[in-house]
């Protein structure tokens, strides 16, 4: 959803204040695409500071659907978004970069929601993603769900740097 920022930027400095309906129904990076089960009306509102700088707030709510880190099974994994941005539209590109500020959201003279709840939902994206915190994940053999019940395949995830002491103990077991 693209919002006109003219009337912001014009002489009357009008405000907008706006509930706008999400537009992404995945979100898509290099490590997957991951659904959006539920989304709410992004609440954002852009004032004017001075000259071309802008304050752009808002809160979201966005529930998507990610593997389990260990075990695979999906979680759904909200997102309460809350942002506030100061962008001076002046800036040159080689200040943005410099102060390591991406505005990709803004595009002449048009605000995008969804690029900016793309940025929102990047930023607060969890180191790690579990189904429950004692979650025993996957066999690394045969792949069984270890959460659904055990396995019968043979442990032979040992640690190859033990091997020597390993080969001791095998040459003294005949003792």
């Amino acid at each position: 959803m693209l919002i006109n920022l003219s009337d912001v930027l014009s002489e009357h400095h009008k405000t907008i204040e706006e509930n706008v309906p999400v537009e992404m129904t995945e979100f898509k990076t290099s490590f997957g695409r991951f659904s959006i089960v539920d989304k709410q009306d992004v609440h954002i509102v852009v004032k004017h500071v001075k000259q071309r700088e802008l304050s752009i707030t808002g809160e979201a709510n966005v529930v998507l659907e990610v593997p389990c880190d260990r075990c695979l099974e999906p979680v759904k994994v909200p997102f309460d978004l809350k942002f506030a941005k100061n962008v001076d539209l002046q800036e040159s590109e080689d200040a943005q970069v410099d102060e390591l500020d991406e505005k990709n959201y803004i595009d002449g003279y048009n605000l995008d929601v969804d690029k900016l709840l793309y940025n929102e939902i990047l930023i607060g994206w969890p180191m790690k993603i579990l189904c429950s915190e004692d979650c025993k994940g996957i066999c690394n053999v045969c792949g069984q769900n270890l959460n659904e019940g055990s396995c019968d395949c043979e442990d032979t995830s040992l640690d190859p740097r033990m091997s020597v002491i390993r080969d001791v103990f095998k040459n003294f077991k005949e003792v």
